[in-house]
């Protein structure tokens, strides 16, 4: 926010948005709100504030963040007495109806719902564990109230991510409800700036043309709405990184879950997108349409999941799967007495050996023993680290533990169950700094639309063509010429594929079928449904994993716990790839 505020007069901006959240911490926030141990905001944007705060003064700019987490009135409170304190004259305001855990358990009571996980189609009442939290996604209508009443500030807790962006620019142009493609490209527009430099560089698959630029100062995203909705995507002036078509497909591609994209406020439907390159650093979205959005909106439910403690071997040179063999059989001979209290226990072989290595790190790979129980207790040292680590003295050649045992004690770990709950619900209010409440109406029913259960969704491309028909191919990892993107919602994981050039995008879309991905995925696929959409616009094809990830970010047993690194595992397999792309420069 410094950065940005400080720099206005050479680099002007009218509203400063940032998203805090994220599954992981919505879960550990709630479960720090439950526990009454720490304040369950994020304290991370207090840091970020409280320097620009007199720039912020000065220029008049507006502040919107999701940042309240689970105790979004005491950051309120917080922000408010920074203020004071430096003596400006900034009116803060909250938002507050994410909470409703309440409204939920009494919906359940009654029979309403049976609140089915959009991700793996459970029933609430099935469900395991006890909810102790519950988080409704807000839309943007209440921080474009609270600006439209003359806050300066706005803290809110689960608003969608998005949310900001759309609050800011509904607010400035006086848009209606009925805006309905307005709206939808500023949904689009926040999704493109909500994860901060994902749109300039970070994460991005072709990061090593970027090194030039500077990847120590990679800038920020900086959107541009129109009184039409037409966005234009820029950066801060003389930062790192880039902005271009190829850094804004990635963002675009990341935890999208196919062509309708929802929100409280609208839907965005997305087959037709395109991004347009005006000059350096400045890319035009185009092609969304928008929709009415759905009745109801997406909740978190946090659970307590009990605990996780984890240990790790390094393994050396050769012969390594026999090792791991050895070390496993005596480990669980040892854990015997105990593995009946575990709810999860596996053996992880992380890394191999590349022929005739030239240095031990590289000849060296880590053995990841993870153990999952509902009590700490049973996850206690004489109950887990002790039968991992006794084995040293009769196990494999060169058998050495990692000394760092602190992740080897339980951790509480926190289940989270995704599901849908009607807007009607909800109590969207803004908290004014005058004491003033306002109630947020909720979209009425014939201003919505309800959607199929899943989303448009095809095997293969429609006019498929034989690939023989391109020409010789050569064996080469897929990321030789193919960019990617992935990420997770809940235990879903997304990814999406790209090409740079339209004559590879027919080999693309005819290699990504829903057959091939699951020979990509190799060990990886558990046999969990796959559905696939095409965006041509951007030379993409899209996948949606469902179920992927093992629960999701706060209680996965995964070391890839954020999905981010499916896409890198499936750019490494190797693919037929035509003699003559190769050609043209690897990525």
């Amino acid at each position: 926010m410094m950065v940005l505020a400080s720099n206005y007069d050479n680099d002007p901006i009218d509203v400063l948005v940032g998203d805090w959240m994220s599954e992981g911490n919505m879960t550990v926030r709630a479960g720090s709100k439950i526990d009454g141990q720490v304040d369950a905001y994020e304290p991370t944007f207090l840091e970020a504030l409280e320097p620009a705060l007199p720039h912020i003064a000065k220029h008049g700019v507006k502040v919107a963040v999701n940042a309240g987490a689970s105790d979004t009135k005491k950051l309120h409170e917080v922000v408010t007495n920074m203020v004071k304190a430096k003596g400006l004259e900034l009116s803060v305001a909250w938002i507050s109806g994410d909470e409703v855990l309440p409204q939920l358990l009494e919906s359940q009571k009654r029979g309403e719902s049976p609140f089915e996980n959009i991700c793996t189609g459970e029933k609430l009442d099935d469900w395991k564990f006890e909810p102790i939290y519950a988080q409704a996604y807000l839309g943007g209508l209440g921080i474009a109230e609270a600006f439209e009443k003359g806050a300066d500030i706005v803290v809110c807790g689960r608003v969608s991510d998005a949310s900001p962006v759309i609050g800011a620019a509904y607010w400035w142009h006086k848009w209606q409800r009925s805006d309905l493609d307005k709206l939808a490209n500023a949904f689009v527009a926040g999704h493109l700036s909500e994860c901060s430099s994902y749109s300039t560089g970070g994460n991005y698959t072709g990061f090593k043309h970027l090194e030039a630029l500077g990847w120590q100062n990679i800038g920020y995203p900086i959107v541009e709405i129109s009184h039409s909705g037409q966005v234009v995507v820029t950066k801060n002036k003389g930062s790192g990184g880039e902005v271009s078509v190829d850094t804004l497909t990635s963002q675009f591609l990341y935890e999208i879950q196919g062509p309708w994209y929802f929100n409280s406020d609208v839907t965005a439907i997305l087959d037709d997108i395109w991004f347009e390159h005006l000059s350096t650093d400045r890319v035009a979205l185009r092609g969304i349409k928008g929709a009415p959005p759905p009745p109801t909106t997406k909740v978190g439910i946090t659970a307590k999941g009990g605990y996780q403690a984890e240990m790790h071997w390094f393994l050396t040179g050769l012969d390594i799967a026999a090792k791991s063999r050895m070390v496993q059989t005596q480990v669980r001979h040892l854990l015997a007495p105990h593995i009946s209290n575990f709810s999860h226990l596996s053996f992880q072989t992380i890394g191999s050996v590349p022929s005739n290595p030239t240095n031990q790190n590289a000849a060296t790979v880590d053995l990841r023993i993870v153990a999952q129980a509902r009590k700490a207790a049973d996850l206690a040292p004489a109950k887990f680290v002790r039968p991992c680590i006794d084995p040293i003295m009769c196990a494999y050649p060169g058998a050495t533990p990692h000394l760092d045992l602190r992740q080897a004690f339980p951790k509480e770990i926190f289940e989270y169950y995704v599901t849908l709950l009607p807007q009607s619900s909800i109590s969207h209010r803004v908290h004014l700094s005058s004491g003033e409440t306002i109630y947020i109406l909720p979209p009425e029913i014939s201003q919505t639309r309800v959607y199929p259960k899943h989303q448009p969704s095809e095997a293969t491309t429609s006019n498929p063509i034989p690939l023989s028909t391109l020409g010789a191919t050569v064996r080469a990892p897929l990321g030789s010429i193919v960019h990617a993107r992935s990420g997770d919602k809940g235990s879903d994981c997304n990814v999406g594929f790209w090409i740079r050039h339209e004559d590879e995008y027919v080999w693309l879309r005819n290699l990504l079928s829903m057959e091939f991905m699951k020979e990509l995925l190799a060990e990886e696929y558990r046999g969990g449904r796959i559905e696939r959409c095409e965006f041509p616009g951007l030379r993409a094809v899209h996948f949606l994993l469902k179920d992927h990830l093992d629960r999701g970010v706060s209680c996965t047993s995964r070391i890839d716990f954020l999905g981010k690194n499916c896409a890198e595992f499936l750019r490494v397999r190797d693919v037929d790839v035509p003699r003559g792309f190769l050609g043209r420069g690897r990525i």
